[in-house]
């Protein structure tokens, strides 16, 4: 699906987009803007980090919004197009009641939930799967000869803004389910469910850099990260229940994706975890999200570090 919303925009707004940033780029992110990033220790290095992120993002935007029916029609085109993959559930349920043992309302939850953290993710940090061209073409050296740290950079080239539709459409189908289950509420699951939302996108995020850095060793493997990403969202789309006891084992604790909706909706629903993990697991999403961004930036930093260059 992912493919598949990229080729919704339209050539115009892709040309329009290449030569409004190539006469932009001086104007909005200057060398003197660059170089009063640069500050030292730690912090330094994630202040500059944001700053040059947001910088390159708002040339990005200025860019997109010059075509604003454009815009418009490829953000709507895009929630149009993920849409289908709940309209094909939504079809499968006009043949049953249940899907293992869940309502439509309750895969719509799973559903909605995932899009939307997928979607932030995504729209966020989703053009790191570009690493691998780059690193062939010879273009990241350009990058890192600038004062910028280098995934900030790698993140924020060519934002595209019309992944906004992908959220939308995902929070949407979440308010819907929320509205039609009758779930007994409490302090707890009311917290969790925008929890369960970001520490959704922190986890899809951290994967996406973990296979930003596996390119920089594979130099193509950019269908690799994303059978993580978007194939493991269309996984948890669906109820756990239909999926071998194995698959539940391997997605908890070696990619933990089931503590991007899995878990937590499971406790918002009241119904027990298959695995037999206790209730308090489902508010452990931000902490695995941290756990595996650690790795994941660690091997992004080596990954850098061995790097080359084309030698062109």
């Amino acid at each position: 699906m992912a493919d598949t919303a990229e080729t919704a925009e339209t050539a115009e707004t892709a040309a329009a987009a290449e030569r409004a940033a190539a006469a932009e780029a001086v104007a909005v992110v200057p060398e003197r803007e660059f170089a009063d990033l640069v500050v030292p220790g730690a912090r330094g290095r994630v202040r500059e980090g944001l700053r040059g992120y947001g910088l390159i993002v708002a040339m990005w935007i200025r860019s997109t919004m010059t075509y604003r029916t454009s815009f418009a029609l490829s953000t709507l085109g895009n929630a149009a197009i993920t849409l289908l993959d709940f309209v094909a559930i939504y079809i499968m349920f006009t043949h049953v009641d249940v899907l293992g043992g869940f309502t439509l309302p309750e895969v719509a939850l799973l559903y909605g939930s995932c899009s939307a953290s997928l979607g932030l993710a995504d729209l966020l940090l989703g053009n790191t799967d570009r690493i691998g061209a780059r690193v062939r073409d010879g273009s990241l050296d350009t990058m890192l000869v600038r004062p910028v740290p280098l995934l900030a950079q790698v993140a924020a080239d060519r934002f595209a803004l019309r992944r906004l539709g992908r959220i939308a459409q995902g929070l949407g189908l979440l308010g819907w389910a929320l509205w039609s289950l009758d779930v007994d509420w409490t302090a707890g699951k009311v917290l969790l469910v925008p929890v369960m939302v970001l520490a959704g996108a922190a986890i899809f995020a951290a994967v996406m850099v973990a296979g930003a850095a596996f390119q920089f060793v594979a130099g193509d493997a950019a269908e690799v990260q994303n059978s993580f990403t978007y194939g493991g969202c269309t996984m948890l789309q669906y109820p756990p229940t239909i999926f071998a006891t194995e698959l539940l084992r391997a997605v908890t604790f070696i990619v933990p994706l089931a503590f991007v909706n899995w878990l937590p909706a499971l406790y918002v629903l009241g119904r027990p975890d298959p695995l037999g993990l206790p209730g308090w697991a489902a508010f452990l999403s931000p902490l695995v999200a941290f756990a595996v961004f650690v790795p994941a930036s660690l091997a992004w930093r080596a990954g850098v570090r061995s790097y080359r260059s084309t030698g062109s």
